[in-house]
């Protein structure tokens, strides 16, 4: 690990390096220095096996970064270094180094900060808010940025796996969910809409975090949001990436591979508070096909990952870890029974979106 630090431009003395969090793609660690007046650091090993295009990887991280810092220092805000993550140039001026084997990065630890893995209204509400600050943000970003995983989103992609996983039946599985697959073809077309109005110019792409989570959020001591973390799948896509994966992770009253589809239904708690954190933060910008879509964003995101889960199923259980032999289709059930609970609350989402609006 020294070894690694040594090749990026840091200060102080590093005299401890350990693990850090629980991160389930990066490895990470905290690199402490000696010198009270020297910051300590994060490294990370960067999962080139996910993240195949390290260098558009960390240019779009930078650009963004960037961005932010900019935006922040217009408003004259204060503490700017824990409000925005910082990366330390590594030999040759990239933000990451590579050993001939693996990439690492290192960017500057926020001191005095914590994340929370509780998902309540409270913390929804704080969610909504700052991711919706953070796409604000980026709104008007001049750089281009990359897929760091092409076609993370498309649901006319996950589909085309699906049926294309359907056809080959590898396993002999399709038999077994005809049921299940009927369901999702019936609502096929209905799901695939945001490609349609995408193509048509009516829905653009914008720079979306892709990963909201309650835990990518730093908390300041006080309890008040400082940044947006977790990176590496900002892209393109659209707001329904934000909102709607929030929504299938928080707002599941059970869990995602839940065997009690009865303990499974939608957080109606949950969604208003997000709902109106995001709102508030967002809806300078967000245009009304974006706003009139927010509760089919919801339902698409439980959709994709029943599709996928099943497609996973029939094709062998290549992509999810799973325990059992089930463990996919039991994944694939619990997320459309998520969305048959969705569905029956349209109108009620429809509703709280025109009052916050």
């Amino acid at each position: 690990m020294l070894s690694i630090v040594k090749h990026f431009e840091t200060q102080g003395t590093v005299c401890d390096i350990h693990p850090l969090g629980t991160g389930l793609i990066n490895d990470t660690y905290k690199v402490e220095t000696r010198e009270p007046d020297a910051p300590d650091y994060v490294l990370q090993r960067i999962n080139h096996a996910i993240f195949q295009d390290v260098d558009l990887l960390q240019g779009n991280i930078e650009a963004v970064t960037r961005h932010i810092r900019r935006k922040l220092e217009e408003k004259d805000e204060q503490d700017i270094d824990r409000k925005v993550l910082h990366f330390i140039p590594a030999e040759g001026g990239k933000t990451y180094w590579h050993d001939g084997k693996d990439y690492w990065r290192m960017m500057v630890f926020i001191p005095r900060a914590k994340t929370y893995d509780t998902v309540d209204a409270r913390f929804s509400y704080y969610a909504g808010s700052a991711f919706g600050n953070f796409q604000a943000m980026l709104a008007d970003l001049p750089d281009h940025l990359g897929e760091t995983i092409p076609h993370f989103h498309n649901m006319e992609f996950r589909l085309a796996q699906l049926r294309q996983a359907v056809e080959a039946d590898v396993c002999g599985r399709v038999h077994e969910v005809a049921g299940l697959l009927a369901e999702l073809e019936r609502r096929a077309d209905k799901m695939c809409k945001a490609e349609r109005l995408h193509r048509e110019g009516l829905l653009p792409k914008r720079v979306c975090h892709c990963d909201t989570k309650v835990n990518n959020m730093m908390f300041d001591e006080d309890g008040t949001v400082l940044c947006v973390i977790d990176l590496d799948t900002v892209m393109p896509s659209y707001v329904f990436s934000d909102y709607g994966d929030f929504m299938r992770t928080a707002a599941n009253t059970g869990k995602e591979d839940d065997t009690d589809l009865e303990r499974v239904s939608f957080n109606m708690e949950i969604f208003r508070a997000f709902t109106r954190g995001y709102l508030e933060s967002a809806r300078g910008f967000l245009l009304p096909v974006e706003t009139d879509n927010l509760p089919y964003a919801a339902e698409l995101f439980a959709y994709m990952q029943c599709v996928r889960f099943l497609a996973d199923y029939i094709g062998g259980d290549t992509y999810y870890k799973t325990a059992y032999a089930e463990h996919n289709l039991v994944r694939a059930k619990a997320q459309f029974k998520l969305l048959q609970s969705m569905e029956e609350h349209e109108a009620e989402m429809r509703a709280f979106i025109a009052s916050c609006l």
